[in-house]
Parts: structure tokens; sequence; C-alpha cells
């Protein structure tokens, strides 16, 4: 296990009220340690160095966020009145050969594309109709675990070879009747570069100073990654990338050229996200969650080029941080571990400061994949469950819909919001991929009220919770003090007969 890093430098925990994801859970005691449960140990079983097993553990000094009632799943849209998000699902997509799991859902920034990746290649879905437009392999050396988009158009997917791959995005083509892999078929996505490219390595590769040691007795060049790409994501011209290296690399998109390599973690890192602001996360199997932000430009310097530097260390977490999900403002950061909590973080005053509001508890096992749909989060896990939770106007988090069927371990998840006028409900497409390589696509109908979060039954519930709450502070807080008397007592009486004796045998 690899040893924890001093103290971080983030702002203290919020601890406001709340009642933990399950109905019968009480707020003022502790969740079950996940080790009750041999098993309901979910691991990060693509990670090849770190046993989770050992560290799964709940953070009891975590409150959890309160949890409304868990909707039903009839097929018609909730009406305007109700206040319970509604779930039908759509297709079961299973397109992918020899049915390898699913590593990663990514919705195209147009929301008309859903794009699937697996072990064994890519498929690319019309959104709307589900028609099949194209299934290439990506390549033969390494399976895909990660998309992402850049301002450009063109798609970056992260490999288990320790390669980056740039992809052109043509126009959606006609769908096709059945899957190809195929040059031919492949040809609408077209590989255009591996990163590193060869130019810049050339530019690097005759000077001593531009490698670094990965291993015992080997070296590489500071711009390759040394083991499995884990996540990818872009922000206007640049791409960040993370590995089971333990670092953290910044690519400019335009040219393709490696711009900064981090030494992130003392762990794997198998989680990037980044904000409007440029402001990086990276979450890792070593449990932490770092926060980056460009610095301004060195005057000495050349380039002018602003590079990224640690600005604070977030440690809730009891075991892997598998996946992070950032809201499109950026002000809030869930962050979902092998310890079965997602935690809601949220951005302080100062540059770089996040406070802990909260865990939202529900799942059974690991967490393994986050994604937010405006103000919908959407959370798959080890137990085969898709959770969808909303955030309410008092900050709290009500789970809307669980929805099951998967075979295996959801290890991907992706939504959108689809646009339907005149209706009392929204509607969001909600997709998951598992590890037995099956994709389901949700219609998820949310009412307007719902949305708008029924203001006065959330204030009225709130108000009750409160209530409910103090009376039992103030019971526990009576119970603490007859305990503290009486163990006074006790001892005082024990030291009394101790002393009694002691001067019965004195002479």
């Amino acid at each position: 296990m690899p040893r924890r890093p001093s103290t971080s430098s983030w702002s203290p925990l919020l601890l406001h009220s709340a009642a933990c994801c399950s109905p019968a859970a009480d707020p003022l005691l502790p969740s079950p340690s996940l080790n009750d449960d041999p098993t309901a140990a979910g691991t990060h079983r693509d990670h090849p160095s770190r046993s989770a097993a050992a560290t799964l553990r709940s953070d009891l000094s975590i409150p959890s966020l309160r949890s409304l009632q868990v909707s039903s799943s009839p097929s018609s849209p909730p009406s305007s009145s109700s206040s319970a998000a509604r779930h039908h699902l759509i297709s079961s997509l299973a397109s992918h050969p020899r049915r390898s799991a699913s590593t990663s859902l990514t919705v195209s920034p147009t929301g008309e594309l859903l794009y699937s990746a697996s072990h064994s290649g890519i498929a690319v879905y019309d959104l709307a109709s589900l028609r099949l437009l194209e299934a290439f392999r990506s390549v033969a050396a390494g399976a895909v675990k990660s998309l992402a988009f850049s301002s450009d158009g063109r798609v970056f997917t992260a490999h288990q070879d320790a390669k980056i791959r740039a992809w052109t995005t043509p126009p959606p083509p006609a769908a096709v009747e059945e899957p190809s892999t195929s040059d031919q078929r492949a040809g609408r996505h077209r590989l255009v570069a591996s990163l590193p490219t060869m130019g810049d390595r050339l530019l690097r590769i005759a000077i001593p100073s531009n490698y670094v040691a990965v291993r015992r007795h080997r070296k590489r060049l500071w711009i390759e990654h040394a083991d499995a790409v884990a996540g990818l994501a872009a922000r206007g011209g640049l791409l960040y990338s993370v590995s089971w290296d333990k670092t953290l690399k910044v690519w400019r998109a335009a040219d393709l050229r490696c711009l900064q390599s981090l030494p992130a973690h003392d762990d794997a890192v198998n989680a990037v996200a980044v904000g409007p602001d440029f402001t990086v996360y990276t979450g890792s199997a070593d449990s932490r969650i770092r926060v980056w932000q460009q610095q301004p430009p060195d005057l000495d310097s050349r380039s002018h080029r602003r590079r990224y530097a640690l600005v604070a260390t977030l440690e809730k977490h009891r075991s892997a941080v598998n996946a992070l999900a950032l809201s499109a403002d950026g002000g809030v950061l869930c962050s979902g571990a092998c310890d079965r909590s997602i935690l809601v973080w949220e951005k302080g005053e100062t540059a770089g400061q996040m406070t802990a509001a909260g865990a939202i508890r529900g799942h059974r096992q690991a967490i393994m994949c986050l994604a937010y749909a405006e103000d919908l989060l959407v959370s798959g896990s080890t137990d085969r469950t898709v959770r969808v939770w909303r955030r309410t106007p008092g900050g709290e988090y009500c789970c809307l819909a669980v929805m099951e069927g998967h075979a295996g371990g959801v290890r991907s998840v992706a939504a959108r919001r689809i646009a339907a006028p005149e209706s009392a409900a929204e509607e969001y497409r909600v997709c998951s991929g598992s590890s037995d390589g099956e994709v389901r696509v949700w219609k998820v109908w949310v009412s307007s009220a719902d949305r708008r979060g029924d203001e006065g039954e959330i204030a009225r519930e709130s108000r009750d919770s409160s209530k409910n709450r103090r009376m039992r502070e103030r019971e526990a807080t009576k119970l603490m003090s007859y305990l503290n008397n009486f163990h006074i007592q006790f001892y005082h009486i024990i030291i009394i007969e101790i002393m009694d004796r002691l001067f019965q045998k004195s002479p």
C-alpha cells in the first residue's frame, strides 16, 4: 500500500444535516463498514498494482446527503404534478465482438452521436434512433480506456498500450446493417496520429535530460506514458491525460505536442476532469484527489507558457478513487470510489479551495463511473445498478431512479438531455455499459415540478428533518452527559476503594 503524504491544504469539512440514501438509514448512526459484508467489496479490477480490498472502509466522518423516495419505472412520462422521475429501458446494445467489456461511453459535443468503446473497438450510434452508424477496430495494440473530443472536432482515445490516438470525425454516415472492422468501414473515422507523435519524439530523443526513470534500469522520454492511459479530458485547445504510471500530462491539441508532464500521485491515476477555468482534478488509487491550476507565465521563459502546479490535495476517501464528474459551471465536483460513496466537493472562494459538502450513499459496491447532464448526476457501480441523482435548491441530493438489469458491473455511463418542446417533463438519455459488453439506453423523465425541486415540499421535509435531528442530538447529548457523569462517579468510587485498602494495609 502506498504511503500517505502529509496533510492537505484544503478547507475543513462542512457538516450540514443530511440523511443516508437508504430510506432506513439514520444520519446520526454510522454507516456499516464494508468489511461487514465481504461479498459486497468492489475493487478496481483493471488496476494491476493496488489491492483495494484492504482499504474498503466507509468514511464515517462525512455526513450523507438526504435522499428522497426512489421512483418506479413506468413507461409513460410523469405528470406536471408528479415529484418523481420515471425511467424506461429503450434498447440493449451488444455490438462489440466477443461481448468484451464496455470501457467508455461518451456523447459527442453536438449530442447527436454515442461513442461506445470496449476492449475490441469503438461503435458509433445515432443517439436519437440508436442506429449503428459505424463499428471499427481502434487498433490491435490496446483496449480503449477513455474518449474525449477536442474543440476542433477530433476524437482522442486513451489505450491500454500507453498510447493516445487522434481520429478525424466526418459527418455521420448512413446506418449500416452489419458491424464491420475492416479498413473500408473504418475509413469514416481515420486515424491521424498516435501521441506522442514521431516529430515530438525526434525533437527530444537526443537530449539526455528529456529522459526520466520509469522503472529500475529503464528510462523513457518524459512525453511518453509508461503504463495504460486511464483517462482523458479536453478543454479549449488543451488535452489532459492520466495514466497508471502516476502522471498527468498536458497536450496541445493543435499540433499534438506534449507541453508538460507532472508526477501527480503516489499510485495509479484513474480519472481526470477539467473545469471552465482550466482547473484540473485527478483521482487516484492512492485514495486522493488533487487539484491543479495554471500559474502565471515565467517572465524569464522564452515560451511564456502557463504551466500547471499542484494547489490542493483532497483526502476524504478511504479507498481507490475511480471516477470524477464536474458540473457544467465547475462549482461542484463529485468523486466515486471503492468505498461505495460519492463525495460532493464544492468550490470555495479562494483558488483551488474545495470543501467536502457530504457523501451520497446508496450503491452497495464500488462506484466505477459518474456523469453529469445539467443538474442530474448519473452513477454506475459494480453492484450492477445505475442511479440518477438530482441536486435540490437546498444543496441536497435525491435519488430519482435506480435502474437495474445489467448482468455485470457497470463500468461506464453517459447522459444527455433531449429537447422535448411543449412537454411537462424533461427527457434525458442515460446510457450505461457493463463488464459483460452490454450497453443499455434508458429514457428518463423528470417533471418540471420535480426539477424545480417542489420547494414547498422540500422546505417542509427539511424543517421536519431538522426538528427530528435536533431532538436526536439533544437525546444523544443527554446520554453522553449521563455516561460521562457515570464514568466519573465510577472511577471516583474505585479510587476511594483503592485508597481505603492501602490505608488498611499500612502499619
